[in-house]
């Protein structure tokens, strides 16, 4: 039957937790002693039990001389660490000061390009250093005016869509109230005032001028 695997935690219950202890101490204390016997190895095991009670096991006589080279062994790492690591920032060191100094070195030459290129300091420049800083300037202007070109072209590229889009919302709007104008107008047909006809009826007037007749 398989064993199923034991979970890592506390064991709560007091008593399983002392045989569990009591049994891994035992083979723990084994597998030192088998280590130090099969591998020819220097082992040195302390084990303080939950109440405090002290369990060792030395492969050599004196289990104060294994200590005592271990901490003469973590001495000399600790040594040998610290002159690393100081090694290693003198190093790092150097090399942030040679970056520092490059990167001042690369603002410096860009500053004295750009007083070049606005007119200033050309002094001390040559024909042909005034030559290349003209053929930058007539580049940088080219580039320039490309990009603008270009900005305008999308401009009025938008704004036809824009015409398009209106045109067709007017055409939408137009076909929307052309069947109601059509009506309104039928309507102001069938409403039309009073007409006199040669059927109406005519009131005769006469105007005379002088004496009105004896009758």
């Amino acid at each position: 039957m398989v064993r199923g695997k034991t979970e890592m935690r506390r064991i709560e219950n007091a008593t399983s937790r002392q045989v569990t202890f009591s049994k891994r101490r035992n083979g723990l204390l084994k597998k030192a002693f088998e280590l130090s016997v099969l591998c020819e190895a220097e082992v040195a095991l302390i084990v303080f039990s939950p109440r405090g009670k002290l369990y060792e096991f030395s492969s050599t006589t004196s289990m104060r001389k294994t200590i005592e080279r271990y901490q003469k062994y973590n001495k000399n790492v600790q040594v040998n660490y610290s002159s690393n690591s100081k090694a290693i920032e003198q190093q790092n060191s150097q090399q942030l000061k040679y970056e520092a100094a490059y990167l001042a070195k690369k603002i410096e030459n860009l500053e004295a390009s750009k007083r070049k290129l606005m007119g200033e300091g050309l002094e001390s420049c040559s024909i042909d250093e005034l030559q290349t800083a003209e053929n930058q300037l007539e580049k940088s202007l080219l580039n320039i005016r490309a990009r603008k070109n270009q900005l305008y072209r999308e401009k009025i590229e938008q704004l036809k869509q824009k015409e398009k889009q209106l045109l067709e919302e007017n055409e939408v709007l137009c076909e929307k109230c052309g069947p109601r104008q059509a009506e309104q107008q039928n309507q102001e047909r069938e409403i039309t005032p009073y007409e006199i006809t040669p059927d109406s009826h005519e009131v005769e007037t006469e105007l005379q001028i002088g004496r009105p007749e004896r009758r």
